[in-house]
């Protein structure tokens, strides 16, 4: 059986724009529609204000994205993308609105789960180039130009903000069933990625990728077979319970 079309709403990491997920629509298959989701102050948002508290951010991209958040979706993020895909599941379930058919939680650590001294001290350009240094992912063109250097430091301090303002409140878990992607070099330990199960009452899954924090770069194509495989596999079961129910 084909699997019904379904919108795929991804959310970029600290830093990073909507163009990260860019070649996603020509490398997944056709009936899954990638939606990569572009965060104001960077791309073609370029010229709005950069966000940095998280639930400004949520319910801004609750209010722009209810277009897309009806009917069969899904949300995938990375990083700091994943927080936000868990807050936009959370507060579609708080305000009664439809849960994603799949969420996927990539390279990030259980809401409940954080690190809290993860941002300390990260208060210089000189400290955060070096955490980008560190972390891997960004192109060496980034660090030798000057102006990309300055918007991309810029945008990660605001990620960095909004990421730190972030403070979980324990709730009952999603509806939604939760996927997460973990690297299997990067430094966050497995049982705060376990921790996500606590998060869905629904299907639960951890899938391991060699490399680091960008093993969705590293193993992009692995990991586009796992996320297609996924959705494919959940299409089918919801559209079995829905001709079962009638």
């Amino acid at each position: 059986m084909r699997a019904k079309r379904l919108r795929l709403l991804c959310l970029p990491c600290a830093g990073a724009s909507a163009t990260m997920y860019l070649r996603w629509k020509r490398w997944l298959p056709e009936w899954v529609e990638v939606h990569p989701v572009e965060l104001p102050g960077r791309g073609e948002r370029l010229g709005e204000p950069l966000i940095d508290t998280f639930e400004t951010q949520v319910v801004r991209l609750c209010e722009e994205q209810a277009t897309r958040l009806r009917g069969d979706f899904a949300l995938f993020g990375h990083s700091m993308g994943a927080l936000l895909a868990y807050g936009m599941a959370a507060r579609l379930r708080d305000v009664g609105r439809p849960q994603p058919c799949m969420l996927f939680a990539s390279g990030s650590a259980a809401p409940s789960m954080r690190d809290p001294q993860r941002f300390a001290g990260l208060d210089s350009d000189e400290a955060l180039i070096a955490d980008l240094r560190q972390q891997g992912g960004t192109p060496e063109a980034v660090f030798e130009s000057p102006e990309l250097l300055r918007l991309t430091l810029d945008m990660l301090a605001a990620d960095y903000r909004l990421c730190d303002s972030f403070r979980y409140r324990a709730k009952p878990p999603l509806p939604c069933p939760v996927q997460v992607l973990a690297g299997r070099d990067d430094d966050i330990e497995g049982e705060r990625l376990e921790a996500w199960r606590r998060e869905t009452e629904g299907a639960f899954s951890l899938e391991w990728f060699e490399g680091g924090h960008f093993f969705i770069r590293q193993q992009e194509e692995r990991v586009l077979e796992a996320v297609a495989r996924t959705l494919e596999e959940r299409t089918a079961k919801d559209f079995h319970a829905a001709t079962t129910a009638t």
